[in-house]
């Protein structure tokens, strides 16, 4: 059976200056389902961004944009291997524009989070695998 994906769609103002954040961090846009207007942000096998320029995205909805910058909409969270991998993604989207979250501490877990160009709240957690398990 096929794993299941899911495609996370976000507005954003400049599709090429969040094409370039999302690739500072390591990521990889699929041309094949790139266009001017929206980019495919291809995370894991299994995680898609798709960044959709507003009046694209406005296409697929009928209801008002939120301002991410304004409004939480979403949180998104991704995983990570260790608490370094966390600090390395965090570091990189600082790095590249983005802002400085919160960063969450507990022991056995561990997070940071930012916003990406547009305010889109993103986190990297690390969990202990020995808690996870038992």
């Amino acid at each position: 059976m096929p794993q299941q994906m899911i495609f996370v769609n976000l507005a954003v103002a400049d599709v090429e200056a969040s094409k370039k954040f999302f690739t500072e961090l390591g990521y990889t846009i699929n041309p094949q389902f790139s266009t001017d207007d929206c980019a495919c942000v291809v995370i894991s096998d299994t995680i898609i961004t798709m960044l959709l320029a507003k009046p694209r995205y406005q296409e697929f909805t009928g209801k008002e944009i939120a301002d991410a910058t304004k409004t939480s909409e979403v949180l998104l969270c991704l995983s990570a291997e260790s608490r370094e991998k966390v600090d390395e993604l965090a570091d990189k989207a600082v790095a590249a524009g983005g802002t400085a979250g919160r960063t969450q501490d507990y022991g056995s877990m561990y997070g940071r989070s930012f916003d990406d160009l547009d305010g889109h709240t993103w986190e990297v957690m690390w969990m202990d695998p020995a808690e996870v398990q038992g």
